[in-house]
This record gives structure tokens, C-alpha cells and sequence, in this order.
């Protein structure tokens, strides 16, 4: 599968990350917001988003609205793969996606068309940056990854 390529038994070197180097911050950002954008339009359509190293998807919840008044609503998440979690040795809270949730993977077509860039560097950033991200869990880094 896909995700197999971010479990990484040695240090990433530089020459693995081409596109990132070639990219500056502000273009990789823009990559990342467009790729968000494209994740948010999926989960209002009630889909989740496999990325390789997971998936993002709504999960029901329930929300508190005054006394004792309880509102039933969807909560975004993200869940590492299964595969990830256990070779990196994840604690993740457990979550369930809802068996009727259709997934699908991320359009890199659609999410360069947004921003004005080729497919293929889209693809590429978007690789290198899981790869980046795999690399710091590997070294036990602290990672943050937002997403708006």
C-alpha cells in the first residue's frame, strides 16, 4: 500500500526531499492550504480523506447546550493509519469512522488547479512533506501539523 513508503528504517537524507528544497516555505504553504481546502469540502460532503499516513474524516459527538440540552453533531478528526501507529509507536486516541463513510484520496489535480500549480509538484510537495513528517516521528521529534 501507499503508506508502506513513510515507515522509515533509516534518517531521511537531503537528496530525499527534492521538491521541498526546490519549493520556498511560502509555496509549500500554499500547497497545504489549497490541500486543506480540498479536505474540508470533502468532509462537508460526509467523505473521508485518506492522506497516506492517515485519514481525515467526521465522526459523530455531542455537544453540550445548556442545561442538561444535549446537540448531536460531527466532529473532524484525523487517524493515523493503523500500520503508522504501531510502527512508530503512536498512543491516538480511538476512533471510529462510520462504516457507511465513503473514502476517497486526495485530487491532486483539483488542489493545483486551485493555486496555479502542476499536478505533479503538488503530488511531489505533498510526498515529501508526509516523508518529512514520518522522518521527524522517527527521530521521537515533537511534530505539529495543522491544518486550518
Amino acid at each position: 500500500t501507499k503508506m508502506i513508503k513513510y515507515l522509515l528504517l533509516k534518517p531521511l537524507e537531503p537528496e530525499d526531499l527534492p521538491t521541498l528544497r526546490e519549493l520556498t516555505t511560502n509555496e509549500i504553504c500554499k500547497v497545504w492550504a489549497s490541500a486543506s481546502k480540498y479536505i474540508k469540502k470533502e468532509l462537508s460532503q460526509k467523505r473521508a480523506v485518506e492522506i497516506g499516513v492517515g485519514t481525515f474524516a467526521l465522526i459523530p459527538a455531542h455537544a453540550s447546550v445548556g442545561e442538561g440540552k444535549v446537540l448531536a453533531i460531527e466532529r473532524p478528526v484525523f487517524q493515523p493509519c493503523r500500520f503508522l501507529k504501531k510502527f512508530y509507536k503512536l498512543k491516538c486516541a480511538k476512533t471510529k469512522i462510520p462504516d457507511e463513510t465513503p473514502f476517497i484520496q486526495l485530487d491532486f489535480e483539483e488542489i493545483a488547479a486551485a493555486i496555479h500549480f502542476r499536478s505533479e509538484i503538488v503530488e511531489r510537495c505533498i510526498h515529501e512533506t508526509l516523508l518529512f513528517f514520518a522522518g521527524a516521528l522517527r527521530d521521537k521529534k515533537e511534530v505539529e501539523f495543522s491544518f486550518r
